[in-house]
């Protein structure tokens, strides 16, 4: 059974930091894990995305504040979020991809900044 558990979401002022976190079990060979956020309103969007070789994208709105990382021992993504913004309010979701190209989604968590 593939489950994505998520954790680390809240309500935190502009300025301020929130890390999250994604633990994945029942899936193998894992290559790319990733973060998506969906504002109301909004369509669904990548926010960073991790290869299994390390390697990482960010999306230009996130650039130079939002660090992606993983443990493979683990099975784990992390998604540390420095200098928030209002804008940055959305339900946060973890992605996790296999080799073969499975995809998992985690159920989501709230990201709220606001003063």
């Amino acid at each position: 059974q593939v489950q994505l558990v998520e954790s680390g979401g809240g309500l935190v002022q502009p300025g301020g930091s929130l890390r999250l976190s994604c633990a994945a079990s029942g899936i193998f060979n894992i290559a790319a894990m990733a973060w998506y956020r969906q504002a109301p309103g909004k369509q669904r969007e990548l926010v960073a995305r991790i290869a299994s070789s390390g390697s990482t994208y960010y999306a230009d709105s996130v650039k130079g504040r939002f660090t992606i990382s993983r443990d493979n021992a683990k099975n784990t993504v992390y998604l540390q979020m420095n200098s928030l913004k209002p804008d940055d309010t959305a339900v946060h979701y973890c992605n996790v991809q296999s080799t073969t190209g499975f995809v998992a989604w985690g159920q989501g968590t709230q990201v709220t900044v606001s003063s």
